[in-house]
């Protein structure tokens, strides 16, 4: 009986994860649509000189909108896997901001060394409470499913 449940509750978790990278794949497809519209409507506007950073941060503003709207629809029992994800993400973070700490002057010269190694310092601490918060969600999200008694 408990183990018909436990592949029922499997199988319903599985068909969640696959909606959820659907709407995901829904919405990085949107956002490139409008990624596009608003370069295309930028240029036009700018007569075609346009700064590149102008239009990198408006995908950005869009991608942020696109992605708070998808984690909320998201429903919350894929907030773990989602969770577990972001950690795995945070972890490959941690990697790069080691290598970015790590870096010496010869490498990136006398100039460069000091900002990499800042930049990889915050970067390593951003991600650090990534994962902590991370686990920490997690840790509470798995204890609602546990029996209480």
């Amino acid at each position: 009986m408990a183990t018909d449940t436990a592949q029922m509750l499997h199988d319903k978790a599985a068909a969640l994860a696959d909606a959820a990278k659907d709407l995901a794949d829904i919405a990085q497809g949107l956002a490139t649509q409008a990624g596009s519209l608003a370069g295309a409507a930028a240029h036009g506007a700018s007569g075609g000189a346009i700064d590149p950073f102008v239009f990198e941060f408006a995908l950005f503003i869009l991608a942020v909108f696109v992605g708070y709207f998808v984690v909320w629809a998201v429903t919350p029992a894929l907030h773990t896997p989602l969770m577990s994800v972001t950690n795995a993400i945070s972890s490959v973070i941690v990697v790069g901001a080691l290598l970015a700490i790590g870096v010496d002057a010869t490498t990136a010269g006398e100039d460069g060394a000091l900002p990499a190694r800042l930049f990889g310092l915050g970067a390593l601490i951003l991600a650090s409470v990534n994962i902590f918060g991370g686990f920490l969600v997690t840790q509470r999200m798995l204890a609602m499913y546990k029996k209480k008694g």
